[in-house]
């Protein structure tokens, strides 16, 4: 199947043939987090929007802050913000207030909520690795209800380094109290970092479709354009 992407074309990539014969894998899932567990972009607009009308932001001063913030979020953010716009609150408060507001802001649809819970009565276990500063990450998974159904959390912020680099798996692992020996499976809606990191730590994968795909990147196992679709593969693989 192809697709076309933006102004540019991109072959959206075929699903990896499977191998003949059985072979073992843990019950081991990770998910991405904003994208495909969350939605972070309409929490994220609901929250600056209520951020900018809290602290009497100027349009200038929102606008500064809707593009830096657009694709991910750090305290430091903050901080140029303060700077740029002799802000009297400290930068600390202004980081506290914002990760309140997108804990508070940020959905999990019931469906995929259900389909964790399932997955854990299948004996799966579950982790959530994520690029993002761990207590805004946290924040969300505990403003969903996403932190009960999980087993362990690696941020990037926790080591200050990001998808696809290996190490953030395999911190995933040691904090899902499993190791990625056994393999496992990586379901994500980012090509680089979550599938090719997936990759990169020895793990099958699933990829929620809608982001150019880099030529140069391995097809996942599957592609699915919803998280639920990734959820069902998975509890077959149960069976």
């Amino acid at each position: 199947m192809r697709s076309l992407y933006g102004s540019g074309q991109h072959c959206e990539p075929r699903a990896a043939r499977c191998p003949i014969g059985s072979v073992h894998v843990a019950r081991l899932a990770f998910f991405d987090l904003d994208g495909t567990l969350a939605d972070r972009q309409s929490a994220l607009s609901d929250a600056l929007t209520q951020l900018c009308r809290s602290r009497a932001l100027s349009p200038d001063a929102e606008l500064w802050l809707r593009t830096a913030l657009a694709d991910r979020a750090t305290a430091s953010d903050f901080a140029r913000l303060r700077e740029a716009f002799g802000l009297k609150a400290s930068a600390a408060a202004l980081w506290q207030e914002y990760v309140d507001l997108m804990a508070a802001a940020v959905t999990c649809r019931p469906e995929v909520l259900e389909g964790l819970a399932r997955l854990r009565a299948a004996a799966w276990t579950i982790g959530v690795i994520t690029n993002g500063a761990g207590d805004i990450q946290r924040a969300k998974l505990a403003g969903t209800g996403l932190a009960d159904l999980v087993d362990g959390v690696a941020a990037s912020g926790d080591l200050e380094i990001r998808k696809p680099d290996r190490r953030l798996f395999e911190l995933g692992a040691t904090r899902c109290g499993v190791s990625l020996a056994d393999g496992g499976w990586m379901v994500g809606d980012n090509p680089t970092g979550d599938i090719g990191g997936g990759q990169r730590a020895g793990l099958r994968t699933i990829w929620l479709r809608g982001r150019p795909w880099p030529d140069e990147l391995a097809a996942p196992r599957h592609v699915v354009d919803d998280v639920t679709d990734a959820i069902t593969i998975l509890l077959n693989e149960t069976e």
